[in-house]
Protein backbone atom coordinates (compact mmCIF):
# COMPACT_ATOMS: atom_id res chain seq x y z
CA UNK A 1 0.00 0.00 0.00
CA UNK A 2 1.57 3.34 -0.82
CA UNK A 3 2.60 5.48 2.01
CA UNK A 4 0.52 8.18 1.46
CA UNK A 5 -2.61 6.17 0.54
CA UNK A 6 -2.58 5.19 4.70
CA UNK A 7 -5.09 6.76 6.95
CA UNK A 8 -2.75 5.95 10.12
CA UNK A 9 0.93 7.07 9.56
CA UNK A 10 3.20 6.98 12.96
CA UNK A 11 6.50 8.46 12.59
CA UNK A 12 9.03 7.65 14.71
CA UNK A 13 12.93 7.49 15.29
CA UNK A 14 15.50 7.51 17.31
CA UNK A 15 16.33 11.67 18.84
CA UNK A 16 18.01 13.87 16.61
CA UNK A 17 17.48 11.89 13.35
CA UNK A 18 14.70 14.29 11.93
CA UNK A 19 11.12 12.60 13.13
CA UNK A 20 9.28 15.77 12.91
CA UNK A 21 10.30 17.44 10.19
CA UNK A 22 9.52 14.49 8.10
CA UNK A 23 6.52 14.23 10.09
CA UNK A 24 5.79 17.64 8.75
CA UNK A 25 7.04 17.04 5.10
CA UNK A 26 4.60 14.02 4.88
CA UNK A 27 1.54 16.34 6.07
CA UNK A 28 2.65 19.16 3.22
CA UNK A 29 3.43 16.95 1.19
CA UNK A 30 -0.51 14.65 1.19
CA UNK A 31 -2.01 18.46 1.65
CA UNK A 32 -0.87 19.10 -1.39
CA UNK A 33 -2.39 16.07 -3.09
CA UNK A 34 -5.32 17.95 -1.90
CA UNK A 35 -5.86 15.67 0.95
CA UNK A 36 -7.25 17.23 4.62
CA UNK A 37 -4.67 15.80 7.26
CA UNK A 38 -4.32 16.03 10.63
CA UNK A 39 -0.74 16.04 12.65
CA UNK A 40 -0.48 15.10 16.28
CA UNK A 41 2.30 15.73 18.21
CA UNK A 42 3.01 12.77 20.70
CA UNK A 43 5.77 14.11 23.34
CA UNK A 44 4.26 17.99 23.81
CA UNK A 45 7.90 19.11 22.83
CA UNK A 46 7.04 22.39 21.22
CA UNK A 47 8.41 21.07 17.90
CA UNK A 48 5.84 20.53 15.54
CA UNK A 49 5.07 23.77 16.32
CA UNK A 50 8.24 25.60 15.70
CA UNK A 51 8.05 23.48 12.25
CA UNK A 52 5.04 25.48 11.06
CA UNK A 53 5.59 28.88 12.54
CA UNK A 54 2.91 28.67 14.70
CA UNK A 55 2.91 28.97 18.78
CA UNK A 56 2.23 26.40 21.40
CA UNK A 57 -0.60 23.68 20.21
CA UNK A 58 -3.32 22.68 21.56
CA UNK A 59 -5.17 19.35 22.11
CA UNK A 60 -7.99 20.53 20.24
CA UNK A 61 -6.51 20.96 16.26
CA UNK A 62 -5.94 24.03 14.95
CA UNK A 63 -5.54 24.56 10.89
CA UNK A 64 -1.55 25.57 10.67
CA UNK A 65 -1.30 25.34 7.20
CA UNK A 66 -3.98 25.21 3.98
CA UNK A 67 -5.26 21.72 4.29
CA UNK A 68 -3.21 21.34 7.96
CA UNK A 69 -4.59 20.54 11.42
CA UNK A 70 -2.01 20.11 14.25
CA UNK A 71 -2.58 19.38 17.67
CA UNK A 72 -0.50 18.24 20.79
CA UNK A 73 -1.63 15.14 22.52
CA UNK A 74 -2.71 16.07 26.27
CA UNK A 75 -3.59 12.91 27.92
CA UNK A 76 -6.34 14.47 30.58
CA UNK A 77 -7.81 16.22 27.30
CA UNK A 78 -7.70 12.71 25.84
CA UNK A 79 -9.43 11.23 29.17
CA UNK A 80 -12.12 14.08 29.20
CA UNK A 81 -12.91 13.78 25.40
CA UNK A 82 -13.07 9.61 26.18
CA UNK A 83 -15.64 9.56 29.13
CA UNK A 84 -17.77 12.73 26.79
CA UNK A 85 -17.45 10.28 23.81
CA UNK A 86 -17.66 6.68 24.48
CA UNK A 87 -19.38 6.70 28.52
CA UNK A 88 -21.34 9.84 27.63
CA UNK A 89 -19.96 11.22 30.84
CA UNK A 90 -19.83 14.77 30.82
CA UNK A 91 -17.14 17.25 32.09
CA UNK A 92 -16.45 20.95 32.94
CA UNK A 93 -13.24 21.97 33.94
CA UNK A 94 -10.42 19.96 35.19
CA UNK A 95 -11.03 16.66 36.17
CA UNK A 96 -9.04 17.14 39.66
CA UNK A 97 -9.51 13.70 42.01
CA UNK A 98 -10.58 11.68 38.61
CA UNK A 99 -7.16 12.67 37.04
CA UNK A 100 -5.32 11.81 40.13
CA UNK A 101 -7.07 8.45 40.13
CA UNK A 102 -6.05 7.62 36.32
CA UNK A 103 -2.90 8.58 37.12
CA UNK A 104 -2.13 5.66 40.10
CA UNK A 105 -3.98 3.05 37.63
CA UNK A 106 -2.21 4.52 34.38
CA UNK A 107 1.32 4.17 36.05
CA UNK A 108 -0.15 0.45 37.60
CA UNK A 109 -1.17 -0.76 34.17
CA UNK A 110 0.61 -0.89 31.35
CA UNK A 111 -1.26 0.46 28.36
CA UNK A 112 -3.80 2.77 30.25
CA UNK A 113 -2.09 6.08 29.57
CA UNK A 114 -1.23 5.11 25.73
CA UNK A 115 -4.69 3.72 25.07
CA UNK A 116 -5.96 7.07 25.48
CA UNK A 117 -3.11 9.00 23.45
CA UNK A 118 -3.64 6.57 20.37
CA UNK A 119 -6.67 6.01 20.70
CA UNK A 120 -7.45 9.36 20.38
CA UNK A 121 -6.42 9.53 16.84
CA UNK A 122 -7.53 6.05 15.97
CA UNK A 123 -11.05 7.64 16.24
CA UNK A 124 -10.26 10.15 14.19
CA UNK A 125 -9.61 7.94 11.52
CA UNK A 126 -12.55 5.70 12.40
CA UNK A 127 -14.87 8.98 12.23
CA UNK A 128 -12.87 10.17 8.80
CA UNK A 129 -12.56 13.63 10.18
CA UNK A 130 -9.58 13.62 8.12
CA UNK A 131 -8.02 12.05 5.16
CA UNK A 132 -4.80 11.31 6.67
CA UNK A 133 -3.62 11.43 10.58
CA UNK A 134 0.19 11.62 11.12
CA UNK A 135 1.68 11.06 14.52
CA UNK A 136 4.50 12.76 15.03
CA UNK A 137 5.39 9.77 17.47
CA UNK A 138 8.04 9.13 20.60
CA UNK A 139 11.08 7.95 20.40
CA UNK A 140 12.16 4.60 19.23
CA UNK A 141 12.58 3.57 22.75
CA UNK A 142 9.17 4.04 23.84
CA UNK A 143 7.30 3.80 20.34
CA UNK A 144 6.53 -0.35 20.93
CA UNK A 145 4.52 0.20 24.78
CA UNK A 146 2.16 2.27 22.09
CA UNK A 147 1.45 0.36 19.64
CA UNK A 148 1.20 -2.56 21.92
CA UNK A 149 -1.71 -0.77 23.96
CA UNK A 150 -4.77 -2.54 22.56
CA UNK A 151 -3.17 -5.62 23.18
CA UNK A 152 -1.67 -5.14 26.89
CA UNK A 153 -5.29 -3.33 27.39
CA UNK A 154 -7.15 -6.33 25.92
CA UNK A 155 -5.12 -8.69 28.03
CA UNK A 156 -6.02 -7.02 31.40
CA UNK A 157 -9.72 -6.21 30.45
CA UNK A 158 -12.00 -9.46 28.80
CA UNK A 159 -15.25 -7.89 28.47
CA UNK A 160 -17.31 -4.68 28.52
CA UNK A 161 -17.09 -1.43 26.90
CA UNK A 162 -13.47 -0.78 27.34
CA UNK A 163 -12.64 -3.95 25.96
CA UNK A 164 -14.94 -3.11 22.68
CA UNK A 165 -12.80 0.28 22.27
CA UNK A 166 -9.80 -1.55 22.34
CA UNK A 167 -10.71 -4.41 19.59
CA UNK A 168 -11.69 -1.53 17.06
CA UNK A 169 -8.66 0.39 17.36
CA UNK A 170 -6.45 -2.72 17.15
CA UNK A 171 -8.08 -3.24 14.14
CA UNK A 172 -7.65 0.30 12.68
CA UNK A 173 -4.04 -0.39 13.66
CA UNK A 174 -3.18 -3.68 12.54
CA UNK A 175 -5.05 -3.22 9.02
CA UNK A 176 -1.86 -2.58 6.68
CA UNK A 177 -3.90 -0.99 3.74
CA UNK A 178 -5.05 1.70 6.28
CA UNK A 179 -2.15 2.11 8.73
CA UNK A 180 1.83 1.72 9.14
CA UNK A 181 4.86 3.04 10.99
CA UNK A 182 7.20 5.39 9.46
CA UNK A 183 10.78 4.53 10.49
CA UNK A 184 13.35 7.72 9.89
CA UNK A 185 17.31 7.20 10.22
CA UNK A 186 20.28 8.89 9.36
CA UNK A 187 23.00 7.32 7.17
CA UNK A 188 25.06 6.75 10.55
CA UNK A 189 26.13 3.74 12.97
CA UNK A 190 23.85 4.40 16.06
CA UNK A 191 20.62 5.01 14.11
CA UNK A 192 21.15 2.48 11.74
CA UNK A 193 21.31 0.11 14.60
CA UNK A 194 18.39 1.22 16.24
CA UNK A 195 16.34 1.41 13.37
CA UNK A 196 16.94 -2.40 12.88
CA UNK A 197 16.70 -3.09 16.00
CA UNK A 198 13.28 -1.46 16.45
CA UNK A 199 11.88 -2.97 12.96
CA UNK A 200 12.25 -6.23 14.72
CA UNK A 201 10.89 -5.59 17.70
CA UNK A 202 7.75 -4.15 15.60
CA UNK A 203 7.61 -7.16 13.40
CA UNK A 204 8.03 -9.96 16.58
CA UNK A 205 5.27 -7.71 19.23
CA UNK A 206 3.14 -5.99 17.31
CA UNK A 207 1.08 -7.06 13.76
CA UNK A 208 1.66 -3.12 12.42
CA UNK A 209 3.04 -2.58 9.34
CA UNK A 210 6.34 -1.36 8.48
CA UNK A 211 5.05 1.43 5.91
CA UNK A 212 8.61 2.48 4.81
CA UNK A 213 12.34 3.36 6.33
CA UNK A 214 13.43 7.51 5.57
CA UNK A 215 16.95 8.17 5.23
CA UNK A 216 17.25 11.04 5.95
CA UNK A 217 20.51 13.86 5.49
CA UNK A 218 22.17 11.77 3.28
CA UNK A 219 24.96 13.23 1.82
CA UNK A 220 25.25 13.67 -2.42
CA UNK A 221 28.03 12.48 -3.85
CA UNK A 222 29.89 15.10 -4.91
CA UNK A 223 32.99 14.44 -6.46
CA UNK A 224 32.96 11.12 -8.86
CA UNK A 225 36.16 8.75 -8.76
CA UNK A 226 37.69 10.99 -10.88
CA UNK A 227 37.61 13.98 -9.02
CA UNK A 228 38.68 11.86 -5.88
CA UNK A 229 41.85 10.94 -8.09
CA UNK A 230 42.40 14.79 -8.78
CA UNK A 231 42.44 15.52 -5.25
CA UNK A 232 44.71 12.43 -4.29
CA UNK A 233 46.84 14.01 -6.94
CA UNK A 234 46.69 17.86 -5.45
CA UNK A 235 47.53 16.44 -1.55
CA UNK A 236 51.08 15.57 -2.65
CA UNK A 237 52.98 17.57 -0.43
CA UNK A 238 55.27 19.46 -3.52
CA UNK A 239 51.68 20.04 -5.37
CA UNK A 240 50.75 21.67 -1.64
CA UNK A 241 53.12 24.17 -1.40
CA UNK A 242 53.34 25.06 -4.96
CA UNK A 243 49.43 25.92 -4.46
CA UNK A 244 50.44 27.66 -1.70
CA UNK A 245 52.52 29.76 -3.09
CA UNK A 246 50.63 30.90 -5.91
CA UNK A 247 46.98 30.73 -3.72
CA UNK A 248 47.85 31.16 -0.13
CA UNK A 249 47.00 28.66 2.82
CA UNK A 250 43.43 28.54 2.13
CA UNK A 251 44.45 25.80 -0.47
CA UNK A 252 44.22 23.24 2.82
CA UNK A 253 40.81 24.34 3.93
CA UNK A 254 39.71 23.22 0.55
CA UNK A 255 41.57 20.11 -0.18
CA UNK A 256 40.41 19.10 3.77
CA UNK A 257 36.85 19.94 2.75
CA UNK A 258 37.28 17.76 0.11
CA UNK A 259 38.65 14.89 1.58
CA UNK A 260 36.27 14.89 4.55
CA UNK A 261 33.47 15.23 2.11
CA UNK A 262 34.38 11.96 0.39
CA UNK A 263 34.73 10.13 3.51
CA UNK A 264 31.65 11.30 5.21
CA UNK A 265 29.86 10.25 2.03
CA UNK A 266 31.47 6.65 1.81
CA UNK A 267 30.90 6.45 5.98
CA UNK A 268 27.11 7.25 5.24
CA UNK A 269 27.04 5.12 1.95
CA UNK A 270 28.37 1.95 3.91
CA UNK A 271 25.97 2.50 6.75
CA UNK A 272 22.71 2.63 4.23
CA UNK A 273 24.45 -0.34 2.72
CA UNK A 274 24.16 -2.18 6.02
CA UNK A 275 20.46 -1.23 6.54
CA UNK A 276 18.93 -2.03 3.13
CA UNK A 277 21.12 -5.82 3.04
CA UNK A 278 19.70 -6.02 6.94
CA UNK A 279 15.82 -4.69 6.29
CA UNK A 280 13.26 -7.36 5.20
CA UNK A 281 12.39 -7.85 1.95
CA UNK A 282 9.71 -5.78 0.92
CA UNK A 283 10.74 -2.76 3.25
CA UNK A 284 10.84 0.76 1.19
CA UNK A 285 13.62 2.87 2.01
CA UNK A 286 12.97 6.48 1.03
CA UNK A 287 16.24 8.72 1.09
CA UNK A 288 16.14 12.30 1.60
CA UNK A 289 19.05 14.54 0.89
CA UNK A 290 20.87 17.08 2.90
CA UNK A 291 19.62 20.23 2.12
CA UNK A 292 22.37 22.40 2.92
CA UNK A 293 19.97 25.37 3.81
CA UNK A 294 19.68 27.35 6.28
CA UNK A 295 15.83 27.09 6.12
CA UNK A 296 14.12 26.10 9.52
CA UNK A 297 10.39 26.03 9.92
CA UNK A 298 7.91 25.82 7.75
CA UNK A 299 10.29 26.56 4.39
CA UNK A 300 12.07 23.89 5.78
CA UNK A 301 9.37 21.23 5.97
CA UNK A 302 8.24 22.34 2.48
CA UNK A 303 12.09 21.59 1.01
CA UNK A 304 11.99 18.08 2.62
CA UNK A 305 8.27 17.56 1.44
CA UNK A 306 9.90 18.07 -2.31
CA UNK A 307 12.46 15.46 -1.66
CA UNK A 308 10.19 13.33 -0.38
CA UNK A 309 7.80 14.07 -3.46
CA UNK A 310 10.50 13.15 -5.73
CA UNK A 311 10.55 9.70 -4.18
CA UNK A 312 6.48 9.03 -3.07
CA UNK A 313 4.93 10.42 -5.95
Amino acid sequence: MPLLDRQLVVVTGKGGTGKTSVSAALAVLASRLGKRVLICEMDAKGTLAATFDVGPLPFEPIEVSPGIWAMAMNTEDSLREYLRLFLKIPLIGRLGVLARTFDFVADAAPGVREILSLGKLCYEVRERHYDMVIVDGVATGHVIAQLRAPDAIGELIKVGPVKEQTRWMQDILEDHSRSGVVLVTTPEEMPVLETLDLVGRIRDETNVDIAAVVANRVLPELFGRSEEAVFDALQQPEIVDALRARVGNGVDVVLDGARLAVAMRRGGAAHLEHLRNELPEGTGVVYVPELFSRSTGRRSAELIADALGEELL
